[in-house]
């Protein structure tokens, strides 16, 4: 094998190892809506108690919910998976 060929080949190898972890990085993580932890007009969506159906509209903070990653919810002061009624 001459040097031009291992050069290819090494550059080749090194190519895939740093693009393996990539392919994978388009991947979103599951998510849940989070109750109680919104700050007013950041809401991303729906608070039924507060009469409001879209993303921003909360008046008050604890309106609406956040949507986070799968069980962060629960560990958030004040975050609930259920909207208090």
């Amino acid at each position: 094998m001459n040097t031009k060929t291992a050069f290819i080949i090494t550059t080749a190898l090194t190519g895939l190892a740093f693009s393996a972890p990539l392919a994978f990085a388009d991947e979103a993580p599951a998510m849940e809506k989070c109750y109680g932890i919104a700050k007013a007009g950041k809401n991303d969506c729906a608070s039924k108690a507060a009469g409001n159906s879209c993303a921003g509209q909360a008046t008050k903070d604890g309106q609406g919910f956040l949507a986070v990653p799968k069980g962060l919810c629960e560990k958030l002061v004040g975050g609930s998976t259920e909207e208090k009624k």
